[in-house]
């Protein structure tokens, strides 16, 4: 019986626009680094209840509801029923709304860049934008799905459009901590802040800073808590397309710091790089599906030659 499901989900998973691919080199080892690839799959929807389905930027999973949302960078919010055991068993598309204001009407469009996503404490789904830096809860229930609740209060040295290297590298990444609330992470270091130094910063004003990756550009692109409380940072960088595009999951320990530069320590759990065959694609969204297990997302930008992947993993010794 248990093999006849799986064969079903199988077939509503192809039908559904949703496919598997192998993204890693060949004859790569599995477990690669510190991470174990468990499955990868393409998602390939023109639409999804109206809304065309593309340049996804973050994703948050609901276990109890087993549903992964994924956010667009056009505000639009997608939910899919989801089960996750050692491999992606069921990925099926449920719905799809518009992020809105409190009175029902879009967000203008250079206010509706929602590129951060998780869900607090209460599974309160929260929402971080650039261009006009915000973090939001909006509702998820039926009668009004998509709709702004309540604004968070952000810290000066965030709220501050001037203090951003640019508009569109704000507040990228967004999770919730048992400890330490919502933290939140800019895509690029402020102005005042050397190009190298990564900070996450939580509501109440605490900081965090990390050395960023030592290839060029490297960004802040999404992070989650991990299980031990520490956290998961999805950095890429990309200079140009006749140089090598990196993506890295590398865990940030958050009661290792330093004093003086408060300075964290981090370690590298998986690198891949397109120039050592890894077929990576734009990677932005990242989100904690299990004891130890992960997904991540890319963004096609709206681009033919590009593919918005899900890749599902195992953190190991974590």
């Amino acid at each position: 019986m248990k093999q006849f499901f799986v064969y079903c989900c199988l077939i509503v998973l192809v039908k559904a626009g949703v496919s598997s691919v192998n993204i890693m080199p060949p004859f790569e080892e599995n477990p690669f680094m510190s991470i174990r690839m468990l499955d990868q799959k393409k998602l390939s929807f023109e639409k999804i209840d109206g809304l065309s389905f593309s340049e996804i930027s973050d994703v948050t999973y609901d276990a109890k509801t087993e549903t992964l949302y994924l956010v667009s960078d056009e505000g639009f919010l997608y939910g899919f029923n989801a089960h996750f055991s050692n491999t992606i068993d069921m990925l099926i598309p449920v719905s799809a709304v518009t992020l809105k204001k409190k009175n029902g009407k879009r967000f203008k469009k250079w206010k509706r860049d929602s590129e951060g996503m998780t869900l607090d404490g209460k599974r309160r789904l929260l929402v971080s934008f650039e261009g006009r830096a915000k973090i939001a809860w909006f509702h998820k229930n039926t009668q009004k799905a998509g709709n702004l609740i309540r604004k968070y209060p952000l810290p000066t040295l965030i709220k501050e459009t001037k203090n951003y290297r640019s508009k569109n590298k704000s507040l990228e990444a967004l999770a919730w901590h048992k400890k330490y609330g919502i933290l939140t992470a800019t895509e690029w270091p402020l102005k005042r802040d050397n190009k190298k130094k990564h900070t996450i910063y939580a509501l109440s004003g605490k900081q965090w800073s990390f050395k960023a990756e030592p290839e060029g550009n490297s960004a802040v692109v999404a992070m989650e808590v991990m299980d031990d409380g520490n956290i998961l940072v999805l950095e890429r960088s990309y200079t140009g397309l006749l140089h090598p595009f990196v993506v890295t999951l590398k865990k940030v320990f958050l009661n290792q710091c330093s004093k003086g530069k408060n300075m964290c320590k981090t370690k590298v759990l998986a690198k891949m790089n397109n120039h050592a065959g890894w077929e990576i694609d734009n990677f932005e969204g990242l989100a904690k599906v299990g004891n130890h297990r992960y997904v991540v997302v890319s963004d096609d930008n709206k681009n033919f030659f590009q593919r918005t992947l899900l890749l599902y993993f195992e953190v190991l010794g974590e």
